[in-house]
């Protein structure tokens, strides 16, 4: 087929790939004649400079028109943006992430350095070892995690263990960083060399941010397409995160003020996506 030039949310203009949309379209669930049929109405509708947004939004259009759980996982990217703005749902998302991940964890905790006091976004306990994790949330996909981020993360990781062994019968094993958003490659080099743990939506490869999310269904409740803006807030504002908890707790759905067909809707979407 002709080459299409498409301008990513940067700026940058690269080439279409193909390739690159049938993966995306991948982690929608569809089956391989409904992404086919997609990417045949989407490929009609090219030209030269269109948008990264704007095929999304044709892909999400169609997805949806196919079935609304496709559409809700195709968004996953724009859903963890919704987290926002204040990033403290993305703290509670990566503590209910590991919690389902076989962890013990808790959020926000003030611990004592060697030099200064420390607030951690996540500690989280499993196996005998403890972790630390700093979530770094970005509203704007455009902007990544340099290298200073690791470099900070590090030199706080290292002024907690100088006297955690000391008091905790719990070994504190490893740092750990984690975005929604990229490391820039000076980022991912020091922090692999200074022993931390990297998460980003797309690294590590085959077990990153987005890589866990799907294969365990760990799905966001903002990837709902049945629900409010509203909705969701009112069950990011009591803490509840993840489509899963809402199926293992569905009163959460009564606080709404919404009809019980809506609720039985909105609880078999969520059910399908977080595969229970």
């Amino acid at each position: 087929m002709k080459e299409f030039n498409i301008v990513k949310t940067s700026g940058e203009t690269v080439k279409y790939s193909l390739k690159k949309l049938k993966a995306s379209l991948k982690h929608s669930g569809a089956s391989d004649v409904i992404i086919q049929r997609i990417i045949e109405k989407i490929n009609a509708e090219l030209y030269d400079g269109i948008s990264t947004k704007e095929i999304f939004n044709r892909a999400f259009y169609f997805l949806n028109k196919e079935k609304g759980t496709y559409a809700s996982k195709y968004k996953l990217k724009k859903a963890i943006y919704e987290l926002g703005p204040s990033g403290f749902p993305f703290e509670n998302f990566i503590s209910a992430i590991l919690k389902y991940s076989g962890y013990r964890t808790t959020v926000g905790e003030i611990v004592q350095g060697k030099c200064v006091q420390h607030e951690i976004d996540v500690i989280a306990e499993k196996n005998g070892g403890n972790i630390i994790v700093e979530c770094k949330f970005h509203g704007d996909q455009v902007l990544k995690c340099n290298v200073k981020i690791p470099l900070y993360i590090h030199s706080r990781f290292n002024d907690v263990k100088a006297i955690w062994d000391n008091k905790n019968s719990v070994k504190l094993e490893k740092g750990w960083v984690v975005t929604n958003t990229r490391f820039t490659k000076d980022a991912v080099e020091y922090g692999n060399c200074a022993g931390l743990y990297l998460l980003s939506w797309d690294y590590p490869p085959e077990n990153s941010l987005k890589d866990r999310i799907n294969r365990l269904g760990l799905y966001p409740v903002t990837v709902s397409t049945l629900m409010s803006r509203r909705e969701k807030e009112f069950l990011l504002n009591r803490e509840v995160v993840l489509c899963r908890q809402v199926v293992e707790h569905p009163f959460y759905l009564n606080h709404l003020g919404i009809s019980e067909n809506r609720k039985k809707r909105i609880l078999h979407e969520m059910k399908v996506i977080s595969k229970v």
